[in-house]
């Protein structure tokens, strides 16, 4: 029986059931504008350093930043005062440095003060974060939106917001943590740690008996300017304040401790240029305690309020008490009604739970296992804790340490697909956090993580399925360290052949604890130790046995690269011995671009590390995994 439509009713076009039904069946889905290879969350320094770094290795990349500003705790946190690496200019650290330099005429002209040998503006570090994001063609960095995180099926599926409200869905082959407290991670199911590690849980001799949850304070930095002699910028006196809060900041009447520094010295601690001031001083000053890793939203805000609250009053006492009333909170800095930054200055979070776990014996005695192999970042700085606003929190008696590797591994959570961490929550203990916290390393976490992510996403396998060889070479090509030789810079033709050979373990470094910036020297023209050469070898591959004397000359060199060849089964055109020493002869200037060719002379371990790693490319042909063992 046929059905028929009385002219009353109405008629809809088939066009407009069509439209409808494509906009029912689309509600839920993405287009193919809003996926992306790699999505980068949060305002963190690593979180910019990987979206520019993922752009770069070719991934289509969406940076979504909460704040107005890129660069993290350098600029939106104010901690514009940098620590570490100052003769580390590894990758995009060293590049944001050199522009910096250039803004301001030169390496003197950012020792200002005599924390840093960095030290700038943080509106201009933001500006210059800004260019080298806007350089890059495959990255969208969208700011002031704030991201939700609603479910992994084949692809991350994120909702953000921007500042006028409006909504979108976006989809990400692979995600980066680029929050400075591990916020995405903890969103995601990744498994953490937070606060200082029991010693029979991290295997450190100097931790704590008993575990805790005791965060290092954060800070809420501010910035005065010198507005002139005959200037007062004294702020109204906040509430609930007190003298006697800040005595002992610098020296006064009635400070009894001893040891306290002059209160200019103590001021020139973060003196910037164009006359002005970073505020983040520990010793009675604006450091502050709060857990803020598992606090909600509102909690978070009332403890921000507190500790910006604490600023003010220290920033008071700096003008009223101690006569400096001419430096002003400054009006061209940040873009806030109170002029303070965007965010305090975290210095830790949630540590997630890795391939692997860095240790203080990591840095310690970097060669005790294989994990320097796998490195992908390094730092001299100190271990550095900061609890003087908890008495409570266990002492701990930090061990002086050399500068060190970051290990792949630790960016990689356990168990997760197809995300990795870009900023402080890399899986390391809470002691080792007290140095890999720090900006420059944190640039060079976040520049690893976003070339991670690239590769996985435009090669579609797992983050734990990518070679670590591969993601070094590239850590390499891009101005990047593997291993924190002080003595060979990526200026020096050989800087990447000794880099890989001191990835092998072949021929390693020499750490050195030294004050405020630790070192590890190569001493690529010293004489190689061929005992030393005999051990390391060995331990390279337990099949392989040479003996060397101590004294090796450039004759022994090339009959132990021609021994490595056959052992390896590299030898493909058969050479026999003398062919391959004429071959080493001609080679020895134009391709290996050394000189002085003598077979009966000492070679240095420069030439040595020259030698194997064109000849027998022991970087490139032996595998490893995260651990640094052999595959």
């Amino acid at each position: 029986m046929r059905n028929y439509i009385s002219s009353s009713d109405p008629v809809i076009p088939s066009w407009l059931l069509l439209g409808l039904l494509c906009i029912y069946l689309c509600i839920s889905c993405v287009d193919e504008t809003n996926r992306y290879d790699v999505v980068v969350l949060g305002g963190g320094t690593g979180a910019v350093a990987a979206g520019i770094q993922s752009s770069r290795s070719g991934a289509k990349t969406l940076h979504v930043n909460p704040y107005p500003w890129l660069g993290g705790m350098l600029t939106s946190a104010g901690v514009s005062a940098t620590d570490g690496n100052h003769q580390l200019g590894a990758g995009l650290w060293g590049e944001f440095r050199q522009l910096l330099r250039e803004h301001y005429g030169g390496i003197d002209a950012l020792f200002t003060g005599w924390v840093s040998n960095t030290m700038f503006e943080p509106s201009v570090g933001a500006k210059y974060w800004d260019i080298l994001a806007q350089n890059e063609e495959n990255l969208l960095v969208q700011k002031n939106t704030t991201w939700k995180l609603l479910q992994k099926s084949r692809y991350w599926e994120i909702e953000i917001t921007d500042s006028l409200g409006i909504t979108q869905l976006i989809e990400a082959k692979v995600l980066i943590d680029g929050t400075d407290l591990g916020d995405v991670a903890a969103k995601a199911g990744v498994e953490f740690d937070v606060g200082m590690d029991a010693r029979a849980f991290s295997g450190e001799s100097m931790a704590p008996t008993q575990g805790n949850d005791i965060v290092q304070d954060l800070t809420y930095v501010a910035i005065l300017k010198d507005y002139g002699p005959d200037a007062d910028k004294t702020i109204p006196i906040p509430p609930d304040y007190d003298t006697a809060e800040f005595y002992c900041t610098c020296q006064h009447p009635k400070c009894t401790l001893l040891d306290v520094l002059e209160c200019e010295k103590m001021m020139t601690y973060g003196k910037l240029p164009n006359d002005k001031y970073m505020i983040n001083w520990p010793k009675h000053g604006n450091d502050f305690y709060v857990n803020m890793v598992e606090l909600d939203p509102d909690f978070r805000e009332k403890a921000v309020q507190k500790a910006k609250a604490k600023t003010l009053r220290y920033i008071y006492y700096i003008q009223h008490e101690l006569g400096f009333k001419h430096l002003g909170l400054a009006e061209d800095e940040f873009p806030t009604p109170d002029l303070l930054p965007f965010y305090p200055y975290h210095r830790e979070g949630r540590r997630i739970i890795g391939e692997v776990r860095m240790d203080i014996a990591h840095i310690t005695h970097p060669f005790h296992d294989e994990l320097y192999r796998t490195g992908i970042a390094v730092g001299d700085y100190p271990i550095d804790h900061h609890h003087a606003e908890f008495p409570e929190a266990p002492e701990i008696n930090f061990p002086d340490v050399p500068s060190y590797s970051v290990a792949m591994g630790t960016l990689i959570p356990k168990e997760m697909e197809n995300l990795i961490i870009a900023d402080k929550a890399i899986s390391v203990t809470n002691i080792v956090n007290g140095t890999t916290r720090l900006q420059p390393v944190v640039i060079q976490i976040g520049q690893a993580a976003g070339l991670m992510a690239a590769m996985a996403a435009l090669r579609d396998v797992e983050l734990n399925e990518l070679d670590p060889r591969t993601i070094q070479q590239n850590v390499l090509n891009y101005g990047g360290y593997l291993l924190p030789y002080i003595d060979v810079t990526p200026d020096d033709p050989h800087f990447m052949a000794i880099q890989r050979m001191g990835a092998t373990g072949v021929l390693r470094g020499t750490g050195v604890p030294y004050q405020w910036a630790n070192q590890t020297w190569f001493y690529p023209d010293s004489l190689v130790n061929g005992e030393e050469i005999g051990r390391n070898l060995k331990s390279y591959d337990p099949t392989f046995s040479i003996e060397l004397k101590r004294e090796v000359a450039v004759q022994d060199a090339i009959h132990l690269s021609f021994k490595l060849l056959n052992h390896f089964k590299m030898n493909s055109r058969n050479l026999e011995l003398p062919e391959f020493q004429e071959e080493v002869e001609q080679n020895w200037e134009q391709v290996f671009q050394l000189a002085n060719f003598n077979r009966n002379r000492g070679i240095t371990r420069r030439e040595m590390a020259v030698l194997l790693d064109h000849v027998n490319a022991l970087f490139q042909t032996q595998k490893i995994n995260f651990y640094g063992h052999w595959k």
